[in-house]
């Protein structure tokens, strides 16, 4: 048995080549990565997510050991895997004669407790390294914001971009404003032709058989003949290389649409190899910025429009998660508590948003930001279905989704269940909105401009409900006023009929 001074842990979101671990082979170092069901069972994962994941990492390892350094990989499957980090890294410790364990500092706080309470039952010496993948440390958006009375992005985007000089002439930014957003914005025109995104279409059904012989659960559909998510840096590259060429010049523009017939329009669809950390921010926002000086059909608001979901929105996220965790994970300021809908799990609903929405997702694992935030997002805040089951529902189901970046956008942006840290008022809204950015109301089972009867259109009378339900938390929100003062106008005949329209919905909500 060989003897290693060193044992290093690889978890399944750490996949970077780039890291300062790897950049000498030391004989002394053992790497592990382990495949776990505990880690595939606290939510239930779409299986898409479950591949993506055990795929890169069996890649990750192939990559570490042709390149010499040693390795042990715990397959799913095996039958010496304990199925717990702790227990396989007793077994490894003690069978290598190890004297210092060292992990990178996971991205959830389970994980992260998990590793500081295993670290403490240790006689050996314990370590933990930053990942080196983001551009701030966990605490430094907490810092940013301790003397300022809100935390809106905004200024800390701009200092960001201020910081590393993206995007910047001097001390000015590019173009002569910092936020483009109101150019992101725009539908789909008619006639317009999105070209089929890249693909890659790779076998991955040697994974399936481990997942299926090891009795995982999951949820959502897949071609094991041709798996499309990058699971390597090489592939992940590839990917950035499409988007830049195809995709940017006009992702600005219609980043917030949404379209029946293309699942992913021109977005990169990079969010899962950056969050495994096949590539790095850093590279992706570099390269953006380079087209953007160098393509004349990217312009400031293009380039613009995707480094701030990156280096702004991203980073943000990632800050609030590790100053409000772990109480935010239990916040409810709505208190909703209703049970979210079955077809959330099969698509079988005749609201047709929600429905191809729901079965985008469970063909491809992925849905785009406004297809999450103002459709499913939106039905279940209009509905009050409880967060920790939202929650849920977006950690499984979205092959990007890690609790860092999910529970923040789920529990704060869209649900509004953390009161308002995030987001300065509720993202809601009625079929009109839903009909502005996007095609699903032309073949919809609901009329979208109708508020009562049996054709109105769900959303129209959940949206007037959910105004007058929480008129006490809400009313004196300034982003909120001219919404309470059209109520108002309405005639208190009418706001009874739409809130018994509302009513009606909500207690047969199984069968919208």
């Amino acid at each position: 048995m060989a003897s290693y001074t060193t044992l290093r842990l690889i978890l399944g979101d750490q996949l970077n080549l780039q890291h300062s671990w790897l950049k000498q082979v030391d004989d002394a170092v053992l790497y592990v990565l382990m495949e776990i069901e505990p880690e595939s069972a606290y939510v239930t994962h779409h299986i898409q997510k479950i591949i993506g994941i055990f795929g890169a990492m069996r890649q990750f390892e192939t990559q570490l050991a042709s390149e010499g350094h040693a390795t042990c990989y715990y397959n799913i499957t095996d039958q010496h895997n304990q199925q717990s980090f702790a227990k396989n890294l007793d077994v490894l410790i003690k069978e290598h004669s190890i004297q210092n364990f060292e992990y990178q500092l996971p991205d959830e706080y389970r994980l992260d407790q998990l590793l500081q309470n295993y670290s403490t039952t240790l006689s050996i010496a314990s370590k933990a390294v930053d990942t080196e993948h983001f551009y701030t440390k966990r605490e430094d958006l907490r810092d940013f914001f301790q003397h300022r009375k809100t935390s809106i992005m905004e200024p800390f985007y701009r200092s960001m971009r201020q910081k590393h000089g993206i995007l910047m002439d001097g001390a000015d930014p590019i173009g002569g404003s910092w936020n483009y957003d109101k150019e992101n914005r725009k539908k789909l025109p008619k006639k317009h032709t999105v070209a089929p995104p890249y693909l890659l279409k790779q076998d991955v059904s040697l994974i399936y058989q481990d997942i299926q012989a090891a009795n995982l659960n999951f949820i959502g559909n897949i071609d094991t003949n041709a798996f499309v998510w990058p699971m390597n840096r090489k592939d992940a590259l590839a990917a950035l290389e499409d988007f830049l060429v195809r995709m940017l010049p006009y992702f600005g523009l219609y980043q917030d649409a949404m379209h029946q017939e293309y699942w992913s329009l021109y977005h990169s669809r990079l969010s899962f190899s950056l969050n495994i950390k096949l590539i790095s921010p850093n590279e992706v926002i570099l390269a953006v910025e380079q087209v953007y000086k160098e393509n004349e059909q990217v312009n400031i608001a293009q380039a613009e429009g995707f480094i701030r979901q990156i280096l702004g929105w991203r980073e943000f996220m990632r800050g609030i998660y590790w100053r409000e965790m772990p109480d935010y994970q239990n916040l409810n300021k709505l208190n909703a508590k209703r049970p979210l809908p079955a077809y959330f799990w099969d698509g079988k609903t005749k609201m047709n948003c929600l429905q191809k929405s729901i079965q985008q997702s469970l063909d491809f694992a992925y849905a785009h930001h406004i297809q999450r935030l103002m459709v499913t997002g939106n039905f279940c805040l209009l509905t009050g279905i409880k967060p920790s089951e939202v929650d849920k529902w977006y950690l499984g189901i979205y092959i990007d989704a890690f609790e860092w970046v999910e529970i923040t956008n789920t529990r704060g942006m869209s649900q509004f269940a953390d009161g308002g840290i995030i987001a300065t008022k509720p993202y809601c809204a009625s079929a009109n909105y839903i009909n502005k950015m996007g095609n699903y109301c032309q073949n919809c089972h609901y009329d979208k401009k109708e508020k009562i009867g049996e054709k109105a259109c769900p959303f129209n009378a959940l949206y007037w409900n959910f105004i007058h339900q929480h008129a006490d938390l809400l009313q004196s929100n300034p982003r909120m006023g001219m919404v309470y003062r059209i109520w108002e106008k309405f005639s208190s005949e009418e706001q009874n009929v739409i809130l018994q329209q509302a009513l009606k919905y909500l207690n047969h909500i199984e069968h919208l």
